[in-house]
Protein backbone atom coordinates (compact mmCIF):
# COMPACT_ATOMS: atom_id res chain seq x y z
CA UNK A 1 0.00 0.00 0.00
CA UNK A 2 1.12 3.91 -0.56
CA UNK A 3 1.98 6.43 1.09
CA UNK A 4 -1.17 8.33 -0.05
CA UNK A 5 -3.53 5.35 0.57
CA UNK A 6 -2.02 4.69 4.22
CA UNK A 7 -2.79 8.22 4.83
CA UNK A 8 -6.21 7.90 3.01
CA UNK A 9 -7.71 6.02 5.66
CA UNK A 10 -7.63 7.34 9.07
CA UNK A 11 -5.37 5.81 12.35
CA UNK A 12 -8.87 5.44 14.23
CA UNK A 13 -10.68 3.54 11.44
CA UNK A 14 -7.80 0.77 12.56
CA UNK A 15 -9.02 -2.47 13.73
CA UNK A 16 -6.96 -2.73 16.88
CA UNK A 17 -8.14 1.46 17.55
CA UNK A 18 -11.43 0.68 17.21
CA UNK A 19 -12.03 -2.49 19.17
CA UNK A 20 -10.94 -0.02 22.03
CA UNK A 21 -12.88 3.05 20.95
CA UNK A 22 -15.26 2.49 18.24
CA UNK A 23 -18.53 1.25 19.86
CA UNK A 24 -21.82 2.61 19.79
CA UNK A 25 -21.67 4.63 22.78
CA UNK A 26 -25.27 4.65 23.34
CA UNK A 27 -26.23 0.38 22.84
CA UNK A 28 -22.88 0.06 25.12
CA UNK A 29 -24.79 2.02 27.72
CA UNK A 30 -27.68 0.55 27.34
CA UNK A 31 -26.39 -2.84 28.12
CA UNK A 32 -24.28 -1.81 30.92
CA UNK A 33 -26.76 -0.39 32.72
CA UNK A 34 -29.12 -3.72 32.11
CA UNK A 35 -26.47 -5.93 33.43
CA UNK A 36 -25.98 -3.75 36.01
CA UNK A 37 -29.56 -3.67 37.21
CA UNK A 38 -29.93 -6.85 36.85
CA UNK A 39 -27.09 -7.78 39.18
CA UNK A 40 -28.77 -5.51 41.93
CA UNK A 41 -32.27 -6.92 41.29
CA UNK A 42 -30.58 -10.59 41.76
CA UNK A 43 -29.25 -9.74 44.75
CA UNK A 44 -32.19 -8.08 46.11
CA UNK A 45 -34.61 -10.77 44.62
CA UNK A 46 -32.90 -13.73 46.01
CA UNK A 47 -31.14 -12.05 49.33
CA UNK A 48 -33.65 -14.09 51.14
CA UNK A 49 -34.35 -17.69 49.52
CA UNK A 50 -30.88 -18.05 49.15
CA UNK A 51 -30.06 -17.24 52.76
CA UNK A 52 -32.44 -19.95 54.08
CA UNK A 53 -31.54 -22.18 51.57
CA UNK A 54 -27.29 -22.05 51.52
CA UNK A 55 -27.24 -19.48 55.03
CA UNK A 56 -25.43 -16.89 52.73
CA UNK A 57 -27.66 -13.93 51.60
CA UNK A 58 -25.42 -13.37 48.09
CA UNK A 59 -25.33 -16.86 47.07
CA UNK A 60 -27.28 -16.26 44.11
CA UNK A 61 -25.48 -12.95 43.57
CA UNK A 62 -21.86 -14.14 43.48
CA UNK A 63 -23.10 -17.19 40.94
CA UNK A 64 -23.69 -14.54 38.77
CA UNK A 65 -21.48 -12.30 39.34
CA UNK A 66 -19.24 -15.37 37.97
CA UNK A 67 -21.16 -16.09 35.03
CA UNK A 68 -21.14 -12.23 34.22
CA UNK A 69 -17.56 -12.31 34.41
CA UNK A 70 -17.35 -15.50 32.26
CA UNK A 71 -19.75 -13.89 29.77
CA UNK A 72 -17.90 -10.82 29.17
CA UNK A 73 -14.36 -12.58 28.67
CA UNK A 74 -16.01 -14.67 26.04
CA UNK A 75 -17.69 -11.44 24.52
CA UNK A 76 -14.23 -9.76 24.36
CA UNK A 77 -13.23 -12.71 22.28
CA UNK A 78 -15.83 -12.54 20.34
CA UNK A 79 -15.59 -8.88 19.65
CA UNK A 80 -12.19 -9.66 17.90
CA UNK A 81 -14.09 -11.92 15.27
CA UNK A 82 -14.87 -10.78 12.07
CA UNK A 83 -18.37 -11.70 11.19
CA UNK A 84 -16.59 -13.59 8.08
CA UNK A 85 -15.75 -16.23 10.75
CA UNK A 86 -18.86 -16.44 12.17
CA UNK A 87 -20.23 -17.34 8.64
CA UNK A 88 -17.87 -19.75 7.73
CA UNK A 89 -18.99 -21.29 11.09
CA UNK A 90 -22.58 -21.64 10.48
CA UNK A 91 -22.61 -25.22 9.29
CA UNK A 92 -21.02 -26.25 12.41
CA UNK A 93 -22.70 -24.39 14.91
CA UNK A 94 -26.09 -25.75 13.74
CA UNK A 95 -25.12 -29.36 13.98
CA UNK A 96 -23.17 -28.33 17.64
CA UNK A 97 -26.87 -26.92 18.55
CA UNK A 98 -28.76 -30.67 17.28
CA UNK A 99 -25.55 -32.00 19.03
CA UNK A 100 -26.23 -30.62 22.25
CA UNK A 101 -30.00 -30.93 22.45
CA UNK A 102 -29.85 -34.25 22.03
CA UNK A 103 -27.00 -35.25 24.52
CA UNK A 104 -29.30 -33.67 27.35
CA UNK A 105 -32.06 -36.17 26.90
CA UNK A 106 -29.27 -38.90 26.95
CA UNK A 107 -29.71 -40.18 30.80
CA UNK A 108 -26.46 -40.25 32.63
CA UNK A 109 -25.13 -36.81 30.57
CA UNK A 110 -28.73 -34.52 31.20
CA UNK A 111 -30.41 -34.15 34.20
CA UNK A 112 -33.53 -33.26 35.62
CA UNK A 113 -34.70 -29.99 37.25
CA UNK A 114 -38.27 -28.96 38.38
CA UNK A 115 -39.41 -31.95 36.15
CA UNK A 116 -37.32 -30.98 32.58
CA UNK A 117 -34.23 -32.65 31.36
CA UNK A 118 -32.69 -29.06 29.84
CA UNK A 119 -29.20 -29.68 31.83
CA UNK A 120 -25.83 -31.06 31.23
CA UNK A 121 -23.69 -31.14 33.74
CA UNK A 122 -19.70 -30.80 33.61
CA UNK A 123 -18.35 -30.28 36.77
CA UNK A 124 -18.38 -27.36 38.44
CA UNK A 125 -20.48 -26.15 35.75
CA UNK A 126 -23.70 -26.88 33.95
CA UNK A 127 -24.86 -26.07 30.37
CA UNK A 128 -28.43 -25.35 29.62
CA UNK A 129 -28.72 -26.75 25.97
CA UNK A 130 -31.34 -24.74 24.93
CA UNK A 131 -29.31 -21.31 25.22
CA UNK A 132 -26.14 -21.85 23.35
CA UNK A 133 -28.41 -23.62 20.77
CA UNK A 134 -30.32 -19.89 20.15
CA UNK A 135 -27.45 -18.51 19.47
CA UNK A 136 -26.00 -21.55 16.71
CA UNK A 137 -29.53 -21.28 15.26
CA UNK A 138 -29.22 -17.36 14.76
CA UNK A 139 -25.89 -18.01 12.89
CA UNK A 140 -27.28 -20.62 10.64
CA UNK A 141 -30.26 -18.96 9.78
CA UNK A 142 -28.39 -16.08 8.89
CA UNK A 143 -25.77 -17.73 6.70
CA UNK A 144 -28.69 -20.31 5.46
CA UNK A 145 -30.06 -16.91 4.45
CA UNK A 146 -27.16 -16.01 2.81
CA UNK A 147 -26.18 -18.68 0.76
CA UNK A 148 -30.17 -19.81 -0.54
CA UNK A 149 -31.45 -16.21 -0.05
CA UNK A 150 -32.89 -15.93 -4.05
CA UNK A 151 -34.43 -19.93 -3.33
CA UNK A 152 -35.93 -18.72 -0.18
CA UNK A 153 -37.81 -15.67 -1.44
CA UNK A 154 -38.46 -17.61 -4.96
CA UNK A 155 -39.29 -21.04 -4.31
CA UNK A 156 -41.25 -23.46 -2.07
CA UNK A 157 -38.33 -25.63 -1.84
CA UNK A 158 -36.33 -23.29 -0.73
CA UNK A 159 -38.29 -22.26 1.88
CA UNK A 160 -38.83 -25.49 3.25
CA UNK A 161 -35.76 -26.75 4.18
CA UNK A 162 -35.00 -24.54 7.32
CA UNK A 163 -38.85 -25.21 8.49
CA UNK A 164 -37.44 -28.71 8.71
CA UNK A 165 -34.34 -27.48 10.91
CA UNK A 166 -36.30 -25.92 12.89
CA UNK A 167 -39.12 -28.09 13.37
CA UNK A 168 -36.29 -30.50 14.11
CA UNK A 169 -35.05 -28.38 17.23
CA UNK A 170 -38.08 -27.52 17.62
CA UNK A 171 -39.21 -31.44 18.15
CA UNK A 172 -35.72 -31.95 20.82
CA UNK A 173 -36.53 -29.02 22.70
CA UNK A 174 -40.18 -29.87 23.58
CA UNK A 175 -38.97 -33.46 24.49
CA UNK A 176 -37.26 -31.80 27.08
CA UNK A 177 -39.40 -30.22 27.89
CA UNK A 178 -38.93 -26.54 27.17
CA UNK A 179 -42.12 -25.11 25.45
CA UNK A 180 -40.85 -21.61 26.26
CA UNK A 181 -37.59 -21.80 24.32
CA UNK A 182 -39.32 -23.97 21.29
CA UNK A 183 -41.48 -20.87 20.55
CA UNK A 184 -38.66 -18.34 21.32
CA UNK A 185 -36.55 -20.09 18.19
CA UNK A 186 -39.75 -20.83 15.74
CA UNK A 187 -40.92 -16.98 15.87
CA UNK A 188 -37.30 -15.95 16.15
CA UNK A 189 -36.54 -17.66 12.97
CA UNK A 190 -39.86 -16.93 11.14
CA UNK A 191 -39.05 -13.21 12.09
CA UNK A 192 -35.44 -13.39 10.08
CA UNK A 193 -37.09 -15.01 7.08
CA UNK A 194 -39.44 -12.28 6.74
CA UNK A 195 -36.99 -9.63 7.31
CA UNK A 196 -34.85 -11.95 4.67
CA UNK A 197 -37.71 -11.11 1.92
CA UNK A 198 -40.16 -14.28 2.25
CA UNK A 199 -43.65 -13.16 0.67
CA UNK A 200 -45.77 -12.08 3.00
CA UNK A 201 -48.57 -14.66 1.88
CA UNK A 202 -46.02 -17.80 2.72
CA UNK A 203 -45.16 -15.86 5.69
CA UNK A 204 -48.51 -15.72 6.92
CA UNK A 205 -49.40 -18.86 6.15
CA UNK A 206 -46.45 -20.74 7.85
CA UNK A 207 -47.33 -18.64 10.62
CA UNK A 208 -50.69 -19.80 11.26
CA UNK A 209 -49.17 -23.12 11.01
CA UNK A 210 -46.88 -22.83 13.55
CA UNK A 211 -49.57 -20.96 16.11
CA UNK A 212 -52.00 -23.88 15.46
CA UNK A 213 -49.24 -26.43 16.02
CA UNK A 214 -48.15 -24.25 19.44
CA UNK A 215 -51.76 -24.21 20.20
CA UNK A 216 -52.19 -27.83 19.78
CA UNK A 217 -49.44 -28.80 21.89
CA UNK A 218 -50.18 -26.65 24.70
CA UNK A 219 -53.88 -28.57 24.79
CA UNK A 220 -52.82 -31.58 24.15
CA UNK A 221 -50.85 -31.21 27.58
CA UNK A 222 -53.15 -31.07 30.61
CA UNK A 223 -50.41 -29.16 32.40
CA UNK A 224 -49.86 -26.78 29.85
CA UNK A 225 -53.75 -26.22 29.36
CA UNK A 226 -53.97 -25.59 33.50
CA UNK A 227 -51.59 -22.56 32.94
CA UNK A 228 -53.62 -21.44 30.03
CA UNK A 229 -56.66 -21.27 32.44
CA UNK A 230 -55.29 -19.97 35.34
CA UNK A 231 -53.53 -17.07 33.28
CA UNK A 232 -57.42 -15.93 32.14
CA UNK A 233 -58.32 -15.76 35.62
CA UNK A 234 -55.66 -16.07 38.27
CA UNK A 235 -58.19 -15.15 40.94
CA UNK A 236 -60.36 -18.02 40.48
CA UNK A 237 -57.61 -20.48 42.65
CA UNK A 238 -55.62 -17.63 44.16
CA UNK A 239 -53.97 -20.35 46.41
CA UNK A 240 -53.18 -23.15 43.62
CA UNK A 241 -52.72 -22.94 40.10
CA UNK A 242 -53.05 -18.75 39.96
CA UNK A 243 -50.61 -18.46 43.26
CA UNK A 244 -47.92 -17.38 41.04
CA UNK A 245 -49.09 -14.95 38.86
CA UNK A 246 -51.49 -13.28 41.67
CA UNK A 247 -48.14 -12.49 44.18
CA UNK A 248 -46.95 -10.98 40.64
CA UNK A 249 -49.88 -8.71 40.31
CA UNK A 250 -50.01 -7.59 44.21
CA UNK A 251 -46.41 -6.57 43.71
CA UNK A 252 -47.00 -4.42 40.61
CA UNK A 253 -50.12 -3.17 42.75
CA UNK A 254 -47.34 -2.22 45.99
CA UNK A 255 -45.37 -0.87 43.26
CA UNK A 256 -47.10 2.33 42.68
CA UNK A 257 -45.30 4.83 40.87
CA UNK A 258 -42.19 4.90 42.59
CA UNK A 259 -41.70 1.40 44.09
CA UNK A 260 -41.24 0.58 47.77
CA UNK A 261 -37.41 1.42 47.21
CA UNK A 262 -34.19 -0.83 46.67
CA UNK A 263 -34.80 -3.94 48.70
CA UNK A 264 -38.01 -3.36 50.44
CA UNK A 265 -40.28 -5.79 48.56
CA UNK A 266 -42.40 -8.15 50.34
CA UNK A 267 -43.33 -10.50 47.49
CA UNK A 268 -39.88 -11.62 47.42
CA UNK A 269 -40.65 -13.36 51.00
CA UNK A 270 -41.49 -16.93 49.89
CA UNK A 271 -44.99 -15.55 48.71
CA UNK A 272 -43.64 -15.19 44.80
CA UNK A 273 -42.17 -18.13 43.79
CA UNK A 274 -39.10 -17.95 41.39
CA UNK A 275 -38.82 -14.13 42.14
CA UNK A 276 -35.26 -14.21 40.86
CA UNK A 277 -35.73 -15.72 37.80
CA UNK A 278 -38.80 -15.74 35.87
CA UNK A 279 -40.87 -12.98 37.81
CA UNK A 280 -37.71 -10.74 38.54
CA UNK A 281 -39.63 -8.10 36.52
CA UNK A 282 -42.42 -8.29 38.99
CA UNK A 283 -40.28 -7.73 41.83
CA UNK A 284 -38.06 -4.66 40.77
CA UNK A 285 -41.48 -2.99 39.69
CA UNK A 286 -42.60 -3.57 43.46
CA UNK A 287 -39.36 -1.62 44.16
CA UNK A 288 -38.91 0.72 41.89
CA UNK A 289 -42.55 1.33 40.85
CA UNK A 290 -44.06 2.77 37.49
CA UNK A 291 -41.23 4.67 36.80
CA UNK A 292 -38.50 1.83 36.86
CA UNK A 293 -40.67 -0.48 34.99
CA UNK A 294 -41.34 1.67 32.04
CA UNK A 295 -37.32 2.78 31.89
CA UNK A 296 -36.41 -0.83 32.02
CA UNK A 297 -39.37 -1.66 29.00
CA UNK A 298 -37.62 1.46 26.80
CA UNK A 299 -33.80 0.27 27.25
CA UNK A 300 -35.02 -3.40 25.40
CA UNK A 301 -37.17 -1.11 22.98
CA UNK A 302 -34.21 0.32 22.19
CA UNK A 303 -31.39 -2.42 22.45
CA UNK A 304 -33.86 -3.86 19.66
CA UNK A 305 -34.42 -0.72 17.60
CA UNK A 306 -31.02 -0.18 17.20
CA UNK A 307 -30.30 -3.85 16.37
CA UNK A 308 -32.55 -3.61 13.77
CA UNK A 309 -30.79 0.17 12.57
CA UNK A 310 -27.61 -1.75 12.93
CA UNK A 311 -28.77 -4.78 10.34
CA UNK A 312 -30.15 -2.44 7.47
CA UNK A 313 -27.33 -0.24 8.04
CA UNK A 314 -25.18 -3.96 7.45
CA UNK A 315 -27.78 -4.77 4.44
CA UNK A 316 -26.85 -1.09 2.73
CA UNK A 317 -23.17 -2.07 3.20
CA UNK A 318 -23.77 -5.26 1.22
CA UNK A 319 -22.99 -7.27 4.79
CA UNK A 320 -25.72 -9.84 4.48
CA UNK A 321 -24.99 -12.38 6.44
CA UNK A 322 -23.66 -9.79 9.31
CA UNK A 323 -27.10 -7.71 8.58
CA UNK A 324 -29.60 -11.24 9.03
CA UNK A 325 -27.77 -12.04 12.26
CA UNK A 326 -28.25 -8.51 13.52
CA UNK A 327 -32.20 -8.80 13.06
CA UNK A 328 -32.25 -12.65 14.54
CA UNK A 329 -30.22 -11.30 17.69
CA UNK A 330 -32.99 -7.56 18.43
CA UNK A 331 -35.71 -10.67 17.25
CA UNK A 332 -34.56 -13.07 20.23
CA UNK A 333 -33.83 -10.67 22.50
CA UNK A 334 -37.24 -8.48 22.03
CA UNK A 335 -39.03 -11.83 21.90
CA UNK A 336 -37.84 -13.43 25.14
CA UNK A 337 -38.26 -9.66 27.06
CA UNK A 338 -42.17 -9.10 25.71
CA UNK A 339 -43.02 -13.03 26.82
CA UNK A 340 -41.01 -12.45 29.93
CA UNK A 341 -42.99 -9.22 30.51
CA UNK A 342 -45.87 -9.95 29.38
CA UNK A 343 -45.90 -13.06 31.85
CA UNK A 344 -45.18 -11.25 34.81
CA UNK A 345 -47.94 -8.81 34.12
CA UNK A 346 -50.61 -11.06 33.68
CA UNK A 347 -51.04 -10.54 29.83
CA UNK A 348 -49.80 -13.78 28.40
CA UNK A 349 -49.33 -17.08 29.51
CA UNK A 350 -47.14 -18.16 32.43
CA UNK A 351 -43.60 -19.33 30.74
CA UNK A 352 -40.44 -20.67 31.91
CA UNK A 353 -38.19 -17.82 30.01
CA UNK A 354 -35.88 -15.73 31.96
CA UNK A 355 -36.06 -11.85 30.97
CA UNK A 356 -32.42 -11.44 29.30
CA UNK A 357 -29.61 -9.45 31.43
CA UNK A 358 -32.04 -9.22 34.82
CA UNK A 359 -33.03 -12.70 35.56
CA UNK A 360 -30.54 -14.99 37.71
CA UNK A 361 -29.10 -17.64 35.18
CA UNK A 362 -25.49 -18.20 34.07
CA UNK A 363 -26.32 -19.90 30.75
CA UNK A 364 -28.98 -16.85 29.86
CA UNK A 365 -26.37 -13.87 30.58
CA UNK A 366 -23.47 -15.71 28.79
CA UNK A 367 -25.36 -16.68 25.69
CA UNK A 368 -27.09 -12.99 25.82
CA UNK A 369 -23.63 -11.26 26.48
CA UNK A 370 -22.11 -12.97 22.99
CA UNK A 371 -24.95 -12.44 21.47
CA UNK A 372 -24.67 -8.65 21.82
CA UNK A 373 -20.87 -8.31 21.33
CA UNK A 374 -21.96 -9.86 17.92
CA UNK A 375 -24.33 -6.77 17.55
CA UNK A 376 -21.70 -4.95 18.87
CA UNK A 377 -18.89 -6.18 16.26
CA UNK A 378 -21.57 -5.80 13.24
CA UNK A 379 -22.00 -1.94 14.05
CA UNK A 380 -17.75 -1.91 14.18
CA UNK A 381 -17.73 -2.71 11.04
CA UNK A 382 -20.15 -1.28 9.20
CA UNK A 383 -18.86 2.09 10.81
CA UNK A 384 -15.23 1.38 9.38
CA UNK A 385 -16.77 0.92 6.38
CA UNK A 386 -18.45 4.25 6.19
CA UNK A 387 -14.95 5.55 7.98
CA UNK A 388 -13.05 3.80 4.75
CA UNK A 389 -15.89 5.02 1.91
CA UNK A 390 -15.11 8.65 2.91
CA UNK A 391 -12.84 10.17 0.16
CA UNK A 392 -10.05 12.79 0.78
CA UNK A 393 -7.48 15.05 -1.39
CA UNK A 394 -4.75 12.04 -0.26
CA UNK A 395 -6.56 8.58 -1.68
CA UNK A 396 -8.98 8.11 -4.68
CA UNK A 397 -11.81 5.59 -4.04
CA UNK A 398 -12.75 2.62 -5.87
CA UNK A 399 -16.00 1.58 -5.49
CA UNK A 400 -15.95 2.72 -2.18
CA UNK A 401 -12.90 1.61 -0.63
CA UNK A 402 -9.32 3.65 -1.19
CA UNK A 403 -6.74 1.22 -3.42
CA UNK A 404 -3.23 2.01 -4.20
Amino acid sequence: MSYASRQAIPKSAGIQRDLFYGYDVWLLTAIIFLIGLGLLMVASSSVTVADRQYQDPLYYFWRQSIALSIGVCLSLIVLRMPMQVWEKMSGFLLIVAIVLLTLVLIPGIGYEVNGSMRWIKFWPFSIQASEPAKFCVIAYMAGYLVRRGDEVRSTFSGFIKPILVLILISGLLLMEPDYGASVVMFITVLGMMFMGGVPLSRFFSWMLVAITALVSLAILSPYRMQRLISFVDPWQDPFNTGFQLTQALIAFGRGDWFGAGLGSSIQKLFYLPEAHTDFVFAVLAEELGLFGSLLVILLFCFLVWRAFVIAQVAEANGKLFAAHFANGIGLIVGIQAFINIGVNMGVLPTKGLTLPLLSYGGNSIIVTCMLLAVLLRIELENRQIRRISIPNRQGYKNGGIYVT
